[in-house]
């Protein structure tokens, strides 16, 4: 699935209360700029943003910060808000790379949908559960870690249990199918995920938790 190319994007960016220009004047705050304590949730490439705009309106009661380095696709996630008012909702344009800069131990769980797979051998260090990425994520879980992943992906779904499993995380649910599995997991659709579901593709899921 292409993207558009998104005329005036960086000013629909600056003129967004959603997007957060210096993220790194937050780290360690951002239970103060969302103005409670609740739990913090990170969305690594958010794309047009059709996921987390969802899940802040399913859940008032949590925090959300989508990432995603493109302008064109995060101008796109602004529009798609709207004139709704989601006061739980923040948005950083920027390389995931640099979340460390942005975040000290407050982050409840990373979710993972449709990441870019990266699926030639030489490339496997820029997928977002490499080992580089989970030991970035170490620093920026609050106490307990938890990933959350959705992909069509066969390699990149094979390659993040393995790696996961590296990092001692346990599977609290597994699936090679999520919309036929039977047991009915909880899911929001991303628009990616809406075309595969058409095109009748198996989505891989896991919920991958570690506690200490």
């Amino acid at each position: 699935m292409r993207y558009n190319i998104v005329k005036g994007a960086k000013e629909i960016l600056d003129n967004s209360d959603y997007v957060i220009k210096h993220p790194e004047n937050h780290k360690n705050n951002w239970h103060k700029l969302f103005g409670n304590n609740n739990p913090i949730c990170l969305e690594l490439g958010m794309g047009r943003g059709i996921f987390i705009i969802e899940m802040a309106k399913k859940n008032p009661n949590i925090n959300y910060i989508g990432l995603e380095l493109d302008a064109s696709q995060t101008a796109t996630a602004i529009k798609n808000i709207g004139l709704k008012k989601l006061n739980n909702l923040k948005i950083i344009c920027n390389d995931a790379s640099n979340i460390i800069n942005y975040f000290g131990k407050e982050i409840d769980t990373i979710y993972l949908t449709f990441s870019e797979p990266w699926p030639k051998k030489q490339d496997e260090k820029k997928r977002f559960t490499s080992i580089s990425y989970l030991k970035l994520y170490d620093r920026i879980f609050k106490k307990n870690k938890h990933i959350i992943l959705k992909t069509d992906n066969k390699i990149l779904f094979a390659s993040s249990l393995e790696n996961l499993s590296e990092f001692w995380y346990t599977f609290d649910k597994v699936s090679l199918d999520l919309h036929h599995d039977e047991r009915n997991i909880p899911n929001v659709m991303t628009d990616f995920e809406v075309q595969y579901y058409k095109e009748h593709r198996p989505i891989y899921y896991v919920d991958a938790k570690y506690k200490d």
